[in-house]
This record gives structure tokens, sequence and C-alpha cells, in this order.
């Protein structure tokens, strides 16, 4: 399997995170998307029109969006059952909406705040850390209720978010504020699936910033 990826991107990470965990070798892909636009070049496009990474070829299956890659490579290599992705349709759908926080929630915060100052060159909004703040404390109550983000084994819902909260800290969001974020964080951060190669990541995109 192909994999386009930047070392720096969280989405890239959680599915590094992912295959990991499957015992799955991935053929990496590095795109140089900062400095030589590899992304925007005509053989990439004809792979993926929307130019972005993730993006995973698997056979004739072009797939990119991080989580739907994820849970492709559970539901194509996991083991039956696979508590990463539980068949039971009450523990996926939570599953499923964990990952659709962090998507359309908790990153979606964290990249309205800090993208615009990287990338925008704008002040800190104190709105937009508002924002990422009220998404954590959404976390710290899903935390308070399980040990992990979607019960209590580890499962993709983890590795993806625990790749958000990575990028988060490097960015000096401050995770102890939140008592049982802190507590999941402490656990997770140095002991997932490819942790080195997540908590490198995050450094390398601090190095950027």
């Amino acid at each position: 399997m192909d994999f386009y990826y930047h070392p720096l991107s969280a989405p890239c990470r959680a599915v590094i995170m992912t295959a990991k965990a499957l015992n799955i070798e991935l053929n990496k892909k590095f795109l140089d998307l900062l400095n030589a636009g590899e992304h925007l070049k005509p053989e990439f496009l004809q792979i993926n029109p929307q130019h972005c990474v993730p993006t995973l070829v698997d056979g004739n299956l072009k797939l990119w969006e991080s989580r739907a890659i994820m849970v492709y490579l559970v539901e194509k290599y996991g083991k039956d059952d696979d508590p990463l992705y539980p068949k039971c349709p009450k523990k996926r759908a939570l599953v499923n909406q964990r990952l659709y926080f962090d998507m359309g929630t908790l990153y979606t915060a964290f990249g309205a705040y800090f993208y615009s100052q990287i990338y925008g060159k704008k002040p800190a909004d104190a709105e937009l850390l508002k924002k990422v703040e009220n998404a954590l404390e959404f976390l710290n109550i899903f935390l308070a209720e399980s040990k992990y983000v979607a019960g209590d084994t580890m499962t993709l819902a983890d590795l993806s978010i625990l790749a958000t909260a990575v990028t988060m800290e490097v960015a000096s969001i401050d995770l102890s504020k939140f008592e049982h974020v802190n507590r999941w964080y402490k656990e997770l951060r140095d002991t997932a699936p490819a942790a080195e190669e997540n908590v490198a990541g995050s450094l390398g995109y601090k190095k950027f910033m």
C-alpha cells in the first residue's frame, strides 16, 4: 500500500498509528507540501484531485480523509471484531461519534484558532481559543465516563484524537487544565502504537512554527 503523507500532519500520524496497531507495513511516500508543492503536481492530482494528505492507494482503491482510511484499514486488515473498531453497533456508533467529534469540533476548532496565526499571520483570537477550550471541556466529559475516549478499550477514536492532542500541546494549548484529558493524554502519549513517530512529527511541527 502506498501512503502519501507529511509527518507534520496530525491526520497522517493518526493513520500511521493505526497501521502500527494492526502491524501493517505502509509504503510511505513523503510529499513536500510546504516547499515543493508536490501535492499539486499532475501525477498526484491523478490520484487525489483534492490534493490533500493523507492519501492511501491499495490496489485500485484511492482513498483520502484520515478517519476513512483508519476505518478501512481495520475493516480489511484487522482481526475479527477488532477492538480498535468493534463490530457491536452500539460500540461502533460511539467510536464513530468520537471520530466525527474530532473532525468537526476538536480539530476544527484548533485549526481555526492556530492555522490563522501560522498561515494567515493573524494575531491570536481569544474567542477562537475559547472554542478550543470548549471542545476540550467536552472531551473531558467523555473521559470522565470511561478510561478511553469511546469506552474501556483503546479505539480508532483515541488514535485520531491523540494525534490532535499532541499537536495542541506543541502549540502551547494547556491540556493539564482538563483533569480527565490530562490523565488520558499522559497514559497514551508515549505508549500508543507508533507513539515515537507521532511525537516526533509534532515536534517537527513545533520547529516549523
